[in-house]
Order: structure tokens, then sequence, then C-alpha cells
């Protein structure tokens, strides 16, 4: 049976500068009584054309080539895009008001509460969005009166929701006792169910099929959804389907930390081989709790709060159509619990040896995707530059085969790698953020094949020291069929 490809990407970002407040580190922050925090927040927030316009957010969506970035002067929030669009090759950047909307259609427990003043502000919004047909804005009517909403947060444990500074309604707790269903979970998990929905909504658009044609749904989110008997029971996959109508589909959730949307393709790739299903789509939310996760290190800078939109990815899975570029299947990587946790010893499991197998130098991978967070995000907060610090080792283990001389590892980066283009949301630069662009380039024959790396880190549950890491490979299609362009 021949390998299956990866036939269709979107990728999308939302801007949601009111909920940074709710990510896991601002909101701690705030809760220890710092008061200046919230202000110092507030007045470091971008607008939605800020965002549109910052480049590495105009990289995920498709309107530009990551390599494009090196072109560019840095800082690169101060070199705006001229005649950016919200709207790209592989999805788009919504902005709040619609994602607010988008939230609570898909609120199927009342879990969210709308202003009577704000309701029609953002069932208008929704109208003028390209999948405003396939939105039943039926859910967003009426609204509720805003002392309702005061009082059910003043004395039941409601979350705010704001919109431009102005308390537009509120996210409800389910369980009085039961912390897996307190506001602030629920609201998370809302928001992924409905940026996983938006991002398959691109997907199926893009991929020109309709959503009953889809027989599997893999949800790689972050978020374990359950309650206090099963917390991370799951069920976003299906959550997200059934939001986008695929009546036709099952689903479940495969959880691996930044490593999951790899998992989930893999997993994706090994049943469409074996003839379970035909179409799979690999599909994955935002983190609500990423973000502004390095705050302080940007108001330190006296910078933008970069980290104020979430993520969403989609992928769809398929049978050989000979157009698209394949799945080697003998170019899985993976990283074994004996393997050991250093550094070189990962690159070594989840690189040299899937490279090996199918008989190919270093050298030989047109490029390589690694985890891609943006280094304008990280480095002010003393992460480092994560994509560059793993190019450099990729090309140390170059120099090390002698397939290069040393000084030439900062040309193999270069050429070989990319700049980190990724919002921080864990699983969404898990590297297959460079999938829509690895595709087209493949297709339009820039490339011949492009590696993915993704690595975790299991030791953050508690439960072992160990670390995690899988990666695969993908090359163009030896099929005769001219393909479609993207």
């Amino acid at each position: 049976m021949s390998d299956p490809v990866i036939k269709a990407c979107s990728h999308v970002l939302i801007h949601v500068p009111s909920l940074v407040r709710y990510g896991s580190k601002p909101s701690r922050e705030i809760d220890d009584g710092m008061s200046p925090v919230l202000s110092a927040i507030e007045t470091h927030l971008r607008s939605f054309e800020e965002a549109v316009t910052y480049p590495p957010n105009q990289v995920v969506i498709g309107n530009l080539h990551p390599d494009h970035l090196n072109d560019i002067e840095k800082p690169w929030y101060r070199s705006p895009v001229e005649g950016a669009s919200r709207y790209g090759a592989y999805g788009e950047i919504m902005p709040e008001e619609e994602f607010l909307g988008l939230m609570k259609l898909a609120d199927d427990f009342d879990l969210m509460w709308i202003g009577k003043e704000t309701a029609p502000m953002l069932r208008g919004s929704l109208q003028t969005h390209p999948f405003r047909k396939d939105l039943d804005s039926g859910k967003i009517e009426g609204g509720v009166e805003m002392a309702r909403i005061l009082e059910r947060i003043q004395n039941h444990g409601s979350l705010p929701l704001y919109h431009r500074g102005c308390v537009v309604g509120c996210m409800h707790r389910h369980h009085d006792k039961d912390d897996a269903l307190k506001a602030q979970v629920l609201m998370e998990n809302l928001v992924t169910k409905a940026s996983g929905a938006l991002a398959l909504m691109h997907l199926l658009k893009k991929a020109d099929i309709e959503a009953t044609d889809i027989d599997l749904l893999l949800n790689c989110s972050e978020e374990a959804v359950g309650d206090r008997y099963n917390r991370g029971g799951g069920g976003l996959a299906k959550a997200i389907g059934e939001m986008c109508g695929c009546v036709s589909a099952t689903g479940c959730d495969i959880k691996a930390f930044c490593v999951g949307p790899l998992y989930a393709l893999m997993h994706a790739v090994g049943l469409v081989t074996s003839g379970l299903f035909k179409k799979i789509v690999v599909v994955g939310g935002g983190s609500l709790a990423k973000l502004g996760m390095k705050f302080k290190g940007h108001l330190a800078k006296d910078m933008p709060i970069l980290e104020d939109v979430l993520g969403g990815l989609a992928f769809l899975v398929t049978g050989d159509d000979g157009e698209s570029p394949l799945v080697r299947m003998d170019s899985v990587g993976k990283h074994d619990i004996g393997s050991g946790s250093s550094q070189q010893s990962i690159m070594e499991s989840l690189v040299l040896k899937p490279l090996d197998r199918m008989g190919k130098k270093i050298t030989d991978v047109d490029k390589y995707a690694v985890e891609l967070q943006n280094p304008e995000v990280t480095a002010p907060a003393g992460s480092g530059n994560v994509p560059l610090t793993n190019y450099r080792m990729i090309g140390a283990l170059a120099v090390l085969r002698k397939e290069i001389e040393r000084e030439e590892i900062d040309r193999f980066v270069l050429e070989h790698g990319m700049p980190g283009f990724s919002p921080t949301q864990g699983h969404i630069p898990a590297a297959v953020s460079f999938l829509g662009h690895a595709i087209a380039a493949i297709k339009r024959g820039k490339m011949n094949n492009a590696m993915f790396v993704a690595r975790g880190s299991l030791f953050l549950g508690r439960m072992t020291q160990l670390s995690d890491g899988l990666s695969f490979l993908i090359e163009k299609n030896p099929g005769g069929r001219v393909p479609n362009p993207l």
C-alpha cells in the first residue's frame, strides 16, 4: 500500500487582548493583589490592526514565507507589513468581537452569558464572516440583562468577559464543588473548542470537501476536558466536529504535550494506511492558559504583549491522491524511553536514526521544521531563541558526520532552517506550523522534502523525568497529476 498524504492544512490566529488577563501567568499575578499588573498589561496590549500587520502573524496564515522574516528589520513589531490582510492562504486572523460570538455559538450548556447591549454587535460582526452561512447565530440573540450578569460575577463565581475595557458578559461554573468545571477551566475548554472549529472550517473550505466526508477527527489540543472523576476524559474532537457538521465522523483526543500534533498525525497516517478510515482530520484549538505567558519580559522591555493571540490548526490526511506530498512511513523518528534526555541524544533519535533508515544525509533534507516559537516572544523573557538552538544542534550533527565544516553551520541554519514565527501555544509551534508552507513549496517544485521534529517535556506532569519527541518527513509525490495551486 502506498504512503498516505497530508492533503490540506489550515492555520488560524485569533486576536483576544481582553482574554490575556486570564492566561495562567497574568491571572496568578493579578490574583496576588498586584493591582499595577493589570493596568500595565492593559497599556501594552495591541490593536487588531497591529496584530494583523505583525510579520510573524502573516507567516502563520500564509501571506509571507518564514524565510522572508530574515529580510525584515527587527524588532518585527516595529516593522508592520504594509497592506497586510487578515485572510491568508491557510486561514485568517480573527478579531475579538467575532471570536466572542463564535465562543457563544460553541456553548451548548449556557455557560457563557452575553449582555443585552453587546449581543447585537457580536451577532452583526459574524454576519460579515465568510462562514456566516455555516453558523447558526441564534444562540447570540437577545442577550442577558447586565444586572443579572453582574450578580452572577459577584455572588456565584462567574468570571467577567471584557471587550475594549468594558464588561460584556460572563462565564459560569457548572458545579459548586468540581474544580474541573469551574468557570476558568470551562472558559479554557470553550476557547479551545471555538478556535479549533474555526481551523476546521477553513480546512474544509481549502480542501473543497464536505464536512460529511470526514470519518475520523483526532484532537491534539492541550486542554484536558472532563470532570472531577475523569479530568482528562476528552471529547473535544467530537465537540469540534459537531460544531462543523461532521456528522459521519467519530473522534477522540490525543495528548502528548507539545508533541501532540505529531502523534495525532502519525495515528492518522497509520489508520489511513490500514484502510480503517479514509479521510481523517487532525485538529487543535488554542490555549487560553498560555496567553501572556512571557508578559513580564515584554513589560520589562516596554514592548507590546505579543502573546495576545490564540492559535488553531487542522490537517486532512487521506490516501495517495497523486499530487500532495507523501508522508514517508519509514521516516518516523521516535525518542525511546531509554534514549537519554540530552539535547544531542534527542536529536540523534529524531533526526539521525530516521535519515539513516532512509539512506539520506542530514543535508539531503531541504527544510527542517523544529519547535518554531517566535524568538521575539521568548528572548525578552530569558528563554532564548528556541528554533535557532535546535537548528545549530542539527548543524553540529552534520559537522560530526563530516557533511559540512564547522564554519558552515550558520549557512546550514539559513538554508535548512527558518526563523521562528509561531505564538507560544505549546502544540501550535510544534513543527507543524510549517506544514502549509512545506506542502505549497513541494507542490510548486521549490522543495523536494521537509522534516518535522517536535519535542515535549513529560516532566511537567510530575510523573516522570523523561522528555519526548517525534519526527517524520514528507516528500514530493511522484504521481503524474498536475497539482492545483494553493
